[in-house]
């Protein structure tokens, strides 16, 4: 299925419709404020072993990312977040970072690596916003990427003609970036990035 929604003003009806997907154990493709990712239902175990088909990962060893509606939710899946850590996310959320904490227990039996951390982002994207709000929990993320070697695809139409067969959605959101998130490792102190990307970080 291919479904445009309006990147200022997301129609609730369609926002609806992609959180009952998401319920049902489908894998969507979903625009963010960098590339375009690939998402589905934290909770749901077949959806997340199908991501992990879909980008030829190991559920225990992939950096997965969870997309979270703000930073109280972030907490509930992060181990002890010290003061100098929120207030780094605080400065930079939402915006275009991924941050590495410590995972806690509620982290999915699935979803929990040997390094026991999860990356977390809150997207500066309404659809996004709207859509993690209404499935009430965190949308498991990775980019839209098959091998290193590939460029992200920017083009929703593009998109859904590679990958369309592979998903039960793709979102149209316009144009996507192709560029991907910061990411920064808040697991010891100092925190490091790890990969500079979208956006410049506020101290």
């Amino acid at each position: 299925m291919f479904l445009s929604i309006h990147t200022e003003n997301p129609e609730p009806r369609k926002i609806q419709q992609v959180a009952n997907i998401l319920e049902a154990g489908g894998v969507i493709i979903y625009p963010t404020d960098t590339v375009y990712g690939l998402g589905c239902d934290i909770a749901n175990k077949q959806a997340v072993e199908k991501i992990c088909r879909i980008r030829q990962l190991d559920p225990a060893k992939a950096m997965l990312t969870f997309i979270c509606k703000d930073l109280s939710q972030i907490a509930e899946y992060a181990w002890q977040i010290d003061d100098q850590t929120f207030k780094l996310l605080k400065n930079n959320l939402p915006g275009p970072f991924t941050f590495i904490l410590k995972s806690s227990n509620a982290v999915p039996k699935l979803l929990k690596n040997k390094k026991r951390t999860i990356g977390v982002r809150i997207p500066n994207n309404k659809i996004v916003e709207d859509l993690v709000a209404t499935l009430n929990r965190p949308l498991l993320s990775i980019s839209l990427k098959l091998n290193k070697e590939d460029d992200y695809l920017t083009d929703p139409e593009e998109i859904y003609h590679r990958f369309g067969k592979l998903v039960e959605l793709v979102i149209d959101g316009g144009e996507g970036g192709d560029l991907p998130s910061t990411l920064v490792d808040c697991t010891d102190s100092p925190f490091q990035v790890i990969r500079e990307g979208a956006g410049e970080l506020v101290l």
